[in-house]
């Protein structure tokens, strides 16, 4: 039997749910020549569509799709051989082509050393439009290939989005179904339309749907709020409920511990039981700083404990107050800061790429006397930017 994700999948643009999203990527295929950039980077969650998209696409326009995995081509040498000849080369019958690098989020570790910078090269020197796709592309490792793209969300789909799309193909197989039954099989996706529709496929053999065989599925993990896992740590005493509070939270332990740090004060109004709770909090960065220094990972579990069981049992008695939990200013502090240099960093980061030096270097050693060219010899500085392949943006920032 072929699986329903192939059978139903997208054969054009109007059938995928993001329509914003998908006509962002046709533009960016159709009038490629005219763009600025020369890869699209496609960002999501696990299930939005994001490769289906591509492949849709270019069955509509008549394209290849060369795809390739970041699982399979990892370091320099693989990506070299495997996409520098497709990025240069016709394609077959003298059709146009597309080359979809798939989760690139799998492109880490000392083995994948000098894999980004070997795709950014390709990609300043493609003859056809490259497309990447990621769950997470603002990872400090992938900063020079977001300067290099056109970076597209793939939001999430809500519940209802993936709830039309199972109806439509319970239509087309003539499955018989419980509107409430299909409409809680679209809630446990959890915006994964990938996994709703292999579990469709799973459940009905029998050619129907009933609640019976949504409560027989196993629980998909949620996403959940982080401000309802603080209400488990905050205001429930219990260290077993709270021990898994922060399992479901799309966070990792470090914003966790911020949302904490920031919020227990309103929370905790005795003195003692602050006390207590910022001494398991230390003990929590200790072991965070270890992890650090000596990759311990299994201390995670450490710091898990103390900060949601350990927070949760140093209070004597639960406190009653509505507190409206907020997320620490330190991080927008943090965003702020990153803003404001982000220019500067970008032009640093083409400058170091030109002369084979580090990022720093060129941003503490050659940028100054580069800003000042700009500001005082405009016949050289427009040579400049044409080497150094500046923007408008980026030009502007250096004539200030």
């Amino acid at each position: 039997m072929k699986p329903w994700i192939i059978k139903y999948s997208p054969k054009c643009h109007a059938d995928i749910p993001q329509q914003k999203s998908a006509l962002s990527l046709k533009s960016f295929v159709k009038d490629f020549k005219k763009q600025k950039k020369n890869a699209a980077l496609l960002y999501g969650p696990a299930g939005s569509c994001k490769s289906c998209a591509v492949h849709a696409l270019a069955n509509e326009l008549n394209l290849e799709v060369v795809e390739v995995n970041a699982s399979d081509v990892r370091n320099a040498n693989q990506i070299n051989e495997k996409l520098g000849n497709a990025l240069k080369q016709q394609s077959l019958f003298s059709r146009g082509k597309v080359i979809l690098f798939d989760e690139i989020d799998g492109v880490s570790g000392n083995k994948d050393r000098g894999g980004i910078p070997a795709l950014v090269k390709l990609i300043t020197n493609t003859s056809f439009p490259v497309i990447l796709t990621a769950n997470n592309p603002f990872d400090k490792k992938f900063s020079s290939l977001r300067n290099k793209s056109l970076k597209i969300e793939f939001p999430s789909l809500s519940y209802l989005e993936i709830y039309n799309v199972l109806k439509g193909i319970c239509e087309k197989e003539s499955i018989e179904f419980e509107d409430s039954a299909l409409k809680a099989l679209a809630r446990r996706a959890g915006g994964d339309l990938r996994a709703a529709i292999n579990d469709l496929q799973s459940l009905t053999y029998s050619k129907k749907l009933t609640k019976a065989d949504i409560d027989s599925l196993s629980e998909r993990n949620q996403i959940e709020t982080i401000e309802n896992a603080l209400i488990k740590v905050l205001k429930n005493s219990d260290p077993v409920i709270a021990l898994s509070a922060f399992n479901d939270v799309g966070l990792d332990l470090d914003k966790c511990l911020l949302w904490v740090d920031y919020n227990m004060p309103k929370e905790y109004t005795d003195a003692a039981d602050l006390k207590r709770a910022y001494e398991y909090i230390s003990r929590a960065d200790v072991f965070r700083g270890r992890i650090r220094r000596w990759q311990h990972w299994h201390f995670l579990v450490y710091v898990n404990m103390l900060l949601t069981a350990g927070v949760a049992s140093a209070k004597t008695k639960k406190y009653k107050s509505n507190i409206k939990y907020q997320q620490t200013t330190r991080l927008l502090k943090i965003w702020q800061a990153n803003m404001k240099y982000a220019k500067r960093k970008a032009i640093a980061q083409k400058i170091a790429e030109k002369t084979h030096c580090s990022t720093r270097r060129a941003l503490h050693s050659t940028l100054p006397y580069l800003k000042a060219i700009f500001q005082n010899n405009q016949e050289i500085a427009f040579k400049m930017a044409e080497e150094f392949d500046f923007d408008d943006d980026e030009v502007s920032w250096l004539r200030k």
